[in-house]
């Protein structure tokens, strides 16, 4: 299909285009995995474990979730000022 056709599709919004499109290959940006190294104090572990067994998540789930919300919550700041 030409981009030109597949663009009409999608303009006259009268058809699903999604059984053109290749999702195998799709890639959102900036989600890639980053694969980084870090040491926690002992009794930070614990706590973290503590806290992802009481919600039932795995130790990198409670990182990243705390982690993005913090970084959320710097973003927001920065843009109000």
């Amino acid at each position: 299909m030409k981009a030109e056709e597949f663009d009409k599709i999608f303009d006259d919004n009268e058809e699903d285009i999604i059984e053109y499109l290749d999702l195998s290959t799709i890639k959102r940006p900036n989600l890639e995995p980053k694969r980084i190294n870090i040491d926690f104090p002992t009794w930070m572990v614990k706590k973290l474990d503590e806290e992802a067994q009481h919600i039932g998540v795995s130790r990198q789930a409670i990182i990243k979730t705390w982690l993005a919300d913090k970084i959320m919550q710097i973003q927001h700041h920065k843009e109000a000022v």
